[in-house]
Formats: C-alpha cells, sequence, structure tokens
C-alpha cells in the first residue's frame, strides 16, 4: 500500500478551454490558458501573502490575449524581481503586477519547456534534443551560458543546485549544468508522464505517487505543490510527518515509517525516540507471527524494549519473580509520551507465542517453529548479555563499597562516643539490574536446553551467571539433563549436593550400562577430576567424597590427594576413622608413588597396619597347626618389603609385637635396621636356615659401609655363625628381648632382687664372644670373639658354608683372622679356593708396593742430585755488582742469592722484604 504524503484540495475549478500553465503570485493564483489568455483567481476576502489551504478560489480578473504569437507552454514568477517568465512562442518577460512586456529572448525560439533559478538568475531551456542555459544581466538581457545535448525531448525540469533535474521519455534524469555529466535515477511509470518539482527544502518532488490522473504539471508555491490538470488546479498539501508514520504503520509498512521518523524536527527527539520504538515492536510482532524469528528479535532489540516483554512470547519459560518496571507502565510514566504511545500499547497485548493453537500446522511444524523461535531467543538473548551482566556487576560493586564505607563510620562513631550508636544506616540499593540479570540467564538457560545446546549451558554456568537457582533445578530435573545440572550446582557452590548427585549417578551408570561401557557416561573419574579443586578449599568435602572413588579406583584418587597436596596426616586420620579398610590401601600408594616418600609417622603407621594383619593370620594358621617361617600371605611380603626398603618406622615397637616364636625374617631385618647383624646372621642361619639370605645380607652391609672399615668384618661375623653354632645360638636366646637403641654395647646395670641379698649385675653384649677381633660391627668391636679351641664346644658346624663364603668372598674378609677361626682338622685342600686367589692378590699386591717402593726410591736419588747440583752453582761478586731491592753497590756488605742463582740482593734488604711481606701477610 502506497500511503498519501500530500493531501490533495482542488483550489480552481471548471476554467473554460485547457489550462497549459500555472504560477502563483501574492497569494493568487495565474491560469494561462490554450487560448493565450491569462486568469487570475484569488480566494474569498484574500489580503495577500501565500496560497491558502482552503478553497475555491474565485476569478479575480482576466487579461485575454497576452500571448498574441504561439500558444503558452510554460509560466514562472519571479517574486524577487517582479516579473512573470512566460514561454509562447520564445521566452517572455513580463513584470508584475500590471503585465507589462520588458524583454523577449529570441534564442529561446522553439523551446518546449524551461526552468528558471530565481536566486542565481538562471534560466534553463530545453528546445528539441538540447538543453541551453542563459544567465540574466542587468535585470533584463540573458546570456547564453552552456549548451548541452540530451537523448530526447525535456518534458519536464527543475532546478536543484548546480544540478537539473530532466523527464525526459519515462525516465527521470540529473545533468549537471557545469559539466553536462548526465545520470539516470528511476523510472516515472508506465502510464503517468515524468512530473518534477523542486522543493523549498532543495529537494525534488518527482511524480511517482501522485494519484490524481491526467496531472499535466507540477507548479511549486510557497506553501504547497500545485498540480495542473485540464480544466482545473488542484494544491497537494504535505500531510504532516506524525500522520503519514500512523498511515505506514498501520498498513503494514515499517521500513517506511522508520525512514519517516529519521525527518521528525530535533525539538522532538522524545517524540521520535517513542515512535521508533513502536515501530520496531509493531514491526518486530509483525515479524514473529510470519515465523521470521531472528529479524524479529533484531526489531525488539532496536526497540530498546525490556527482555521481560519478548519473553512474554514465550509462555513455557519459566521466569523468577521481579519488580522490574513492565514498558508499557514506564511510557505511562512519561506524560509527553504517553499519548503517543498509547495506540501501541495498546496493541501489544494480544501477541504471545500460541503455537500449540495452530490449528493447520502439523505437530512436526509446530515443533520445528517453536525450535526456531527459540533459536532466535537464544542469539537475542546473548546480544543483550554483557550490558545487562556488567550493570548487575556495577551494582554489586557498589553496595560493596557502600557497606565498607558504612562499616567505616561505624567504626568511627564508636571511638568518638562512648555509646555506640546501634542504629543501622539505610543503605538500601536498587536491585533491578541483578533482577533483570536473574530473568535473563534462567531464560537464556532453559532456550539453550530446549534448543539442544548443552554444551552452551554448561559454558553458561562456567562463567558469571545469575541463574535462578530453583528455577533452573526444577527445570534440569525434569529433563534429566544431569551434565548440566552439576554445572548449576558447582556454580553455586553446592558442591555437596553435586558430589552426592554425581555419586549417584555412576552407580546407576555402572548398573545399566555393560562393564566395557562403563566410562562412556558417568565414571568415577568425574568424581576426581570434580574433587581436584576443592583440595585447597575444602580438604574436608573431599575426604568425605573421596571414599567411594578410593573403593574403586584407589591409584587416581591418591594421585589426586598428592597432586593437590591434601594434607596427608588428615587424610590417613580420617580414613582410620571412617575406612579403615581403605587406610593401608591409601599408605601404601602414597608410598609407591610419592617420589620423597612420606613421613616417618605414616610409615610407621602403614607398618602397624601390615603387623597387626600378619599376626592375626599367623595366630589363625598356628591354631591350625599350618604355620611354617617360609609361609607367605600378601600382606606379610609387603611387610617384608616396607621393612626392607623403609627406615621411618619405629624399630623398638615392632620388635616388642613380634612373637619370640615367629616370624624371624622380620625380626632378623629390624635387627638390621639397628646394626645388630651378629643377631640378624643368627636367624637366617639357624632359626631360616636360609644361608644365602645371610649372604647376600653381608654383601648390603658391605655395600652400604664401603666408607667405613668396621663393616668388612660382617663377613668373619656369619664365618663365626658358621663355625660355632653353640654360642650363636646361646647369644640369640640370651639376648632375644629388643634392645633400647640402635647403639649396642654396654646396657644399663640393673638391680637384681634375691630373697636374701641383692647384687648388682652387669651385662655386657658380647661377653661370651671369641676374644679377639679388633674391628668388630658393633661400637667398634665383633658380635663373638673365640679361638680355635671354642670352635668345636658341642653342636656340628656349617663347615661347607664356611668354606663357600671363603672361597667366594675371599677379597672382603681378613684371611690370618678365617684360618685361626677354622677347625684344626681342616684340610688344606678345601682351602684351595680361598687360599690361591688371597696369595695371589697378596703377591701381586707385594710386587707392586716394591715397584712402587724403588720409584720412591730413584725420585728421591733424583732430587738429591738436583740439589747437589743447585748447591755448586757460582756468582761473581765484583765492585759493580748492585742490589735488586735497594739498587745500592753490594760492596763489603753480606748479601743473599735468590734461588734462581741470579738475583742478588742486600742480606739486610732480604729480610726487611721479608718482613714487609709477612705483616701484609702476602706468603
Amino acid at each position: 500500500m502506497v500511503h498519501s504524503a500530500y493531501d490533495a484540495v482542488e483550489l480552481v475549478s471548471g476554467v473554460p478551454g485547457d489550462i497549459v500553465a500555472v504560477a502563483a503570485y501574492a497569494g493568487r493564483l495565474l491560469v494561462a490558458g490554450k487560448d493565450g489568455s491569462l486568469r487570475i483567481y484569488a480566494p474569498p476576502g484574500h489580503a495577500g501573502g501565500g496560497i491558502p489551504r482552503d478553497g475555491p478560489y474565485a476569478l479575480e480578473r482576466q487579461q485575454p490575449s497576452l500571448w498574441r504569437r504561439g500558444t503558452p507552454l510554460a509560466m514562472e514568477v519571479s517574486a524577487g524581481r517582479e516579473l512573470l517568465l512566460s514561454l509562447a512562442e520564445c521566452v517572455n518577460l513580463h513584470r508584475l503586477p500590471g503585465l507589462e512586456t520588458v524583454a523577449v529572448i529570441g534564442k529561446t525560439k522553439g523551446a518546449n519547456l524551461f526552468a528558471w533559478d530565481d536566486r542565481r538568475g538562471l534560466l534553463a531551456v530545453g528546445r528539441w534534443k538540447r538543453l541551453t542555459i542563459f544567465r540574466l544581466d542587468s535585470g533584463r538581457e540573458f546570456v547564453e551560458v552552456k549548451e548541452f545535448g540530451v537523448p530526447d525531448t525535456v518534458k519536464s525540469m527543475a532546478w536543484c543546485g548546480d544540478n537539473i533535474c530532466l523527464g525526459i521519455r519515462k525516465e527521470y534524469m540529473i545533468i549537471n549544468s557545469m559539466t553536462g555529466a548526465l545520470t539516470e535515477v528511476f523510472s516515472s511509470g508506465r502510464n503517468a508522464p515524468p512530473l518534477v518539482v523542486a522543493l523549498p527544502t532543495g529537494e525534488l518532488l518527482l511524480g511517482k505517487t501522485v494519484v490524481l490522473r491526467d496531472v499535466q504539471k507540477l507548479v511549486e508555491t510557497e506553501n504547497c505543490i500545485l498540480a495542473v490538470l485540464a480544466h482545473s488546479v488542484y494544491g497537494l498539501l504535505p500531510v504532516p510527518i506524525g500522520a503519514q508514520i500512523v498511515q505506514l504503520t498501520a498498513s503494514g509498512e515499517f521500513e517506511e515509517a522508520l525512514a519517516l521518523c529519521k525527518l521528525l524536527p530535533p525539538e522532538d527527539s522524545n517524540l521520535r525516540a517513542a515512535k521508533e520504538s513502536s515501530i520496531h515492536i509493531r514491526y518486530g510482532h509483525f515479524l514473529f507471527d510470519n515465523g521470521s524469528y531472528e529479524e524479529a528479535m533484531e526489531q525488539f532489540s532496536d526497540s530498546h524494549v525490556d527482555i521481560t516483554y519478548v519473553l512474554s512470547l514465550y509462555p513455557s519459560l519459566v521466569l523468577p519473580q521481579t519488580h522490574i518496571i513492565g514498558e508499557h507502565d514506564r511510557l505511562q510514566d512519561l506524560p509527553e509520551l504517553a499519548r503517543e504511545s498509547s495506540d501501541v500499547t495498546d496493541d501489544m497485548e494480544p501477541y504471545s507465542l500460541q503455537l500449540h493453537e495452530t490449528d493447520d500446522k502439523s505437530p512436526l511444524e509446530i515443533k520445528k517453529m517453536s525450535h526456531n523461535a527459540l533459536i532466535a531467543l537464544v542469539k537475542y538473548l546473548h546480544k543483550k548479555r554483557n550490558g545487562i551482566i556488567e550493570r548487575a556487576t556495577a551494582e554489586i560493586t557498589e553496595e560493596v563499597v557502600s557497606g565498607a564505607v558504612h562499616h567505616s563510620s561505624i567504626l568511627s562513631e564508636s571511638y568518638r562516643s562512648k555509646k555506640p550508636n546501634k542504629k543501622r544506616a539505610q543503605t538500601h540499593t536498587s536491585s533491578i539490574a541483578r533482577e533483570m540479570a536473574t530473568v535473563l540467564d534462567t531464560s537464556l538457560l532453559q532456550a539453550l536446553i530446549l534448543t539442544g545446546q548443552s554444551s552452551g549451558a554448561i559454558e553458561l554456568l562456567k562463567g558469571l551467571n545469575y541463574c535462578d537457582l530453583k528455577i533452573c533445578k526444577e527445570f534440569l530435573e525434569e529433563r534429566s539433563d544431569y551434565m548440566v545440572l552439576l554445572e548449576l550446582y558447582k556454580s553455586n557452590e553446592m558442591h555437596r549436593e553435586a558430589l552426592q548427585l554425581l555419586n549417584q549417578l555412576v552407580e546407576e551408570s555402572k548398573a545399566e550400562m555393560g562393564k566395557n561401557d562403563f566410562n562412556k557416561k558417568f565414571n568415577p573419574q568425574m568424581i576426581i577430576e570434580y574433587l581436584r579443586p576443592l583440595c585447597r578449599s575444602d580438604p574436608m568435602l573431599v575426604l568425605e567424597s573421596s571414599l567411594y572413588v578410593l573403593e574403586r579406583n584407589p591409584s587416581d584418587t591418591i594421585e589426586l590427594f598428592l597432586s593437590e597436596n591434601v594434607p596427608a596426616d588428615l587424610v590417613n586420620s580420617y580414613l582410620k576413622q571412617h575406612a579403615p579398610n581403605l587406610q593401608s590401601t591409601y599408605l601404601e600408594l602414597m608410598l609407591s608413588m610419592s617420589v620423597s616418600g612420606i613421613n616417618p609417622n605414616l610409615q610407621n603407621e602403614l607398618v602397624q597396619l601390615y603387623l597387626s594383619e600378619v599376626l592375626d593370620w599367623h595366630k589363625i594358621l598356628k591354631e591350625e597347626g599350618n604355620w611354617t617361617e617360609k609361609t607367605y600371605s600378601p600382606t606379610r611380603k609387603k611387610l617384608i618389603t616396607t621393612l626392607e626398603n623403609n627406615s621411618g618406622y619405629n624399630t623398638d615397637i615392632l620388635l616388642k609385637r613380634l612373637p619370640q616364636d615367629a616370624l624371624f625374617e622380620e625380626r632378623a631385618i629390624l635387627y638390621g635396621k639397628i646394626n645388630q647383624h651378629l643377631r640378624a646372621l643368627s636367624l637366617y642361619v639357624h632359626k631360616l636356615q636360609m644361608p644365602e639370605r645371610a649372604v647376600a645380607y653381608c654383601d648390603r652391609v658391605y655395600e652400604e659401609g664401603a666408607q667405613q672399615p668396621s663393616k668388612s668384618n660382617i663377613y668373619f661375623n656369619l664365618l663365626q655363625i658358621y663355625l660355632n653354632p653353640r654360642k650363636a645360638e646361646k647369644e640369640f636366646e640370651q639376648k632375644i628381648v629388643p634392645v633400647a637403641s640402635q647403639y649396642p654395647g654396654i646396657q644399663k646395670a640393673t638391680k637384681v632382687r634375691g630373697a636374701r641379698m641383692g647384687k648388682k649385675v652387669v651385662e655386657i653384649e658380647g661377653a661370651d664372644d671369641v676374644r679377639f677381633s679388633p674391628s668388630g660391627t658393633d661400637s667398634g668391636r665383633s658380635d663373638g670373639d673365640g679361638d680355635g679351641d671354642d670352635v668345636s664346644d658341642g653342636g656340628p658346624i656349617m663347615l661347607n658354608e664356611a668354606l663357600e663364603l671363603l672361597s667366594q668372598r675371599w677379597d672382603r674378609i681378613n684371611g690370618a683372622q678365617a684360618l685361626r677361626l677354622l677347625p684344626r682338622d681342616t684340610k688344606l685342600q678345601d682351602l684351595v679356593l680361598f687360599l690361591e686367589p688371597l696369595l695371589r692378590n697378596s703377591s701381586e699386591h707385594r710386587r707392586n708396593y716394591m715397584v712402587i717402593k724403588n720409584l720412591i726410591f730413584r725420585a728421591n736419588l733424583q732430587v738429591k742430585e738436583d740439589l747437589y747440583k743447585r748447591r755448586q752453582a757460582v756468582l761473581k761478586i765484583d765492585g759493580d755488582s748492585m742490589c735488586s731491592l735497594c739498587h745500592k753497590r753490594i760492596a763489603n756488605s753480606a748479601f743473599a742469592i735468590y734461588p734462581n742463582g741470579q738475583t742478588l740482593v742486600h742480606f739486610v734488604c732480604f729480610r726487611e722484604s721479608q718482613q714487609i711481606k709477612a705483616v701484609r701477610g702476602v706468603t
């Protein structure tokens, strides 16, 4: 629909003959007839000025035969010069108001129309396919300035600055009056001729919107445009822009209506903003109802309407309760806009998205429409979100600052007055921005879920958001969107609820899915990853929530505790109290995964746990009669490995807990940790009957103490145990009780009370041992000294094991001591494997020592020879010899010569120089 930019009012009617030209002068209409007459019309009672907006006009006077030659074709009035320009056979000038002929322009003969520029005095004349421009000089004479060729005969013409708008054939063109450059504009239509007239604003009115039929010409006046017909004249009065905007909006021409809003006067900026907003809203509804949802959202965005209004189009979304003023109420608060907006806001009410009431659409189409509408809403809310979130954040910041200032003022008052003022300051700040942010984020999350964009909802919750917890929680639970619900809990720091839900989901997922597919949905690793950022902020919550994964995925859970530095003592204490069955799992995994190991307290805790389990297991087997020292359970293996590889546990406490008749391997390891090597070796050899373990034990002690000479005697201790088993057994039985410290040796004196008398008994470790051994392993003495006579005292000896030890470790044993310990009836042939490499090594060492001795002796002789030669050096001193220090003659003074044999100095100078060096510390 084309709207009316002008109202047509009939001013003159019933003109006899055809009208060929019209002009306006002093409020009157000058009408030229085809018969050459000029009729002057004026409204009744008109006293001059512009043409009034009402009619009809009456004939005031008539001038017959004004144009004697030819029929008038065009006519214009130069109001500033009081001239009437007309075109008949050629262009004529008549003076107003008398109509006397002033001048005739002969060069315009044959022209069909002209256009007059009154301000610059320029006349454009169209003649055939030529356009000639004249300039008026001295008020009467016209001088030709330019002439241009045009495509065809010019039918209409009007000046517009330096350009001239031409109507040629059915087209409008613009020609530059200086260069002649021609530009096409647009067509005038199939039937209507091209009509053009200049407006006072400098714009052009082209004849394509004129609804009057048979319009021959358009003529500009002061306050209207005249449309010339064959026997009448109409005034085209401009319709107010506001009315045009209403027409365009009502007819659905929203783009044109918005364009006209730009033409409203600057002083009506509020009215303009209100109209533009109402048009955008109506346009948005129009597009929305026609399925152009994204374009509709753009219009709503441009209207600056609250998001609550747009969200009202989506009744399926649940919105939180707010105190936000609606768009209609806000407009009513502005009196100057209330009238303009009332017609718009009344039409806003019935709009809503009611896709379910559309009877002529299939369910699939309705679903598609709803999806597309929600997609458009998501984009709209994203576009609006940044500004709303920034305002909400600024609002919170303002409240925090206000609260801090208020708190500071209270503290100041408390210092000034003894009696504090308990009245609290009113620092309430409007929460509109936060409410708006809550509405936006809550709606955005629902729209994202409804359109299948769960990942977008998770990203929304990961950042700063104002989602309403209750609404979003119920919405997500209804749709079983648990991943987003977990993120909702997390964003609100509801970690306990999130972990409870996650544990439930993992259990359900494990039950529903096959074992091979368990990791595809919810798995224990998700719980571990959720706990990771909480380890530093809330370690107790992490411990409470980690029991589930610690049972099912212990290694990853322990790695979580270690990597996030959860205090080990805290973890151990919690597990000991709430999950004792997991305590050993945690400690052993921590021991195996920690590079620096664990602290001694936790090591001792782990060993005690192992030992308690082993003791219970030993008791059961003993009662069943199935116990042997070579029986190993998985826990006993762990206990032995831990005892061997660590040393942070309390040895004394462990020795006290060990039974007297079992677990000798564990006891041997503990004796080794406190350097009770003789006892440890006795257990390996006699109780465990594992000589190879005894030899390995000696190797380990020897290699660990390679820098300590006393450690080499460890093999001699083993040799004693092989060759004197009775004494070793007796030693073990006497000293089976755990030692009180890591340093063996003389114990404290203890009092033994008898029936009649008491006496002090001083126990000295190794008192019944052999008497020699200047380098024992325990406190510098051997655990057993003896001679060959003590070896044969009762019990079989382990000669074969002793000989094998000597043959394998001959380089680590004192040969002389070993030979003295062997039985006297030992055959020399049995000692070949021991003595042969020992003697060969001794001989080799002796030869090497002799070579070294001879080399040193020769070097000594060489030094003596060099010294002798240097002492034979001769230096000649005469009367010219000078001191190198004082540079004076030596003469008969005592002198000294430096080792180089050439530097000669006074002895006094030499002594002084040495004293100076000594004082300065120069060596």
